[in-house]
């Protein structure tokens, strides 16, 4: 229904939108919640959501895990999605969810590379890539952090990152690797000449966190908000419409590093993450307590640090084969 000055209201996907944007949730997120609950919409004959309820949340969500037997992180994924859509768009509770079928959740031991293997996997790499792919080892960060590194969180004095708003909302000290702090270093620098181009040229802005944009109206130009990863090129903010330099896309450094584990003849199923599981594992091996790995890796339980415990290079559990 039309308001009284001739404007339709937003549509339901757009009111979406706008309430992702206020709560300054991902791009990432925001594409994603808005898959799901157009998924939800078609399996309800797109019927509006307002006329449906706790029946029809549980009905899809049971399809999901029954049907197209998605697996529990993606059935969680879609929950979260309708859930936001119900509280935060159409002010209404969404429910108990007490009939819902959840998705099996698999038990998985993660994946590790040895010592010998990363090193052949970093050797098979060269220049920015490889300085990205021995921070995810060497200081166990996520992609995204990696990603989203920026000048001022980079400490040579005190051989240190700091990783801000991490999984969480979390900010976390991890080690600078030694052997890439002078290439780091000569990067960096590198970066700041493109940097100073790029204002010369009437760019040279970067997206802000939150609403740190409207504080400090002039940050988004200081060198030391830039990204110390920044794109090749500069591109239009697909929410603001501002061109400016954003950082590296994910998929570049997961290719480059997927491509380096097949030509060092890796046959492990590995990526970008398994760099992570890799780094947590080797410092338990060299002994460290389990706590300081938990507040390397940014763990908020530390039930999910104790799964490297299980992949120590112990073999099978610890068992000596009777083979032997």
């Amino acid at each position: 229904m039309a308001s009284n000055t001739g404007h339709a209201p937003p549509r339901l996907l757009d009111q979406v939108r706008n309430a992702i944007r206020t709560r300054h949730y991902s791009l990432k997120t925001e594409k994603c919640y808005i898959q799901w609950i157009r998924q939800y919409i078609f399996f309800h004959n797109k019927q509006h959501p307002e006329k449906l309820g706790e029946k029809e949340i549980t009905l899809f969500l049971n399809h999901l895990a029954v049907d197209r037997q998605v697996a529990s992180a993606t059935q969680n994924q879609a929950l979260c999605a309708i859930v936001f859509l119900y509280k935060h768009v159409l002010y209404q509770e969404p429910g108990e969810f007490k009939n819902l079928i959840w998705a099996k959740q698999p038990v998985r031991t993660p994946t590790v590379l040895s010592r010998d293997e990363v090193k052949s996997v970093l050797l098979q790499m060269s220049g920015t890539y490889q300085m990205m792919a021995t921070l995810l080892y060497g200081a166990g960060l996520r992609l995204s952090e990696c990603l989203r590194l920026r000048v001022k969180d980079v400490d040579f004095d005190y051989n240190q990152l700091i990783i801000r708003d991490s999984k969480g909302n979390k900010d976390r000290v991890v080690p600078l690797p030694h052997t890439i702090k002078e290439r780091l270093n000569l990067h960096i620098n590198s970066v700041k000449k493109q940097h100073e181009k790029d204002l010369q040229n009437g760019y040279g802005s970067v997206e802000m966190p939150f609403a740190l944009a409207r504080k400090y109206p002039n940050a988004e130009y200081a060198w030391k908000w830039q990204y110390v990863f920044p794109a090749r090129r500069i591109s239009k903010d697909p929410r603001s419409g501002i061109e400016r330099r954003h950082h590296l896309y994910d998929t570049v450094l997961q290719k480059a590093v997927k491509t380096a584990i097949r030509k060092a003849g890796i046959t492990k199923h590995a990526g970008c993450h398994t760099l992570r599981h890799s780094f947590a594992t080797h410092l338990l091996e060299d002994g460290y307590d389990i706590r300081t790995v938990q507040e390397l890796l940014g763990h908020k339980n530390v039930n999910t640090t104790m799964i490297y415990t299980h992949v120590l290079n112990k073999g099978g559990r610890g068992v000596v084969s009777p083979a032997d």
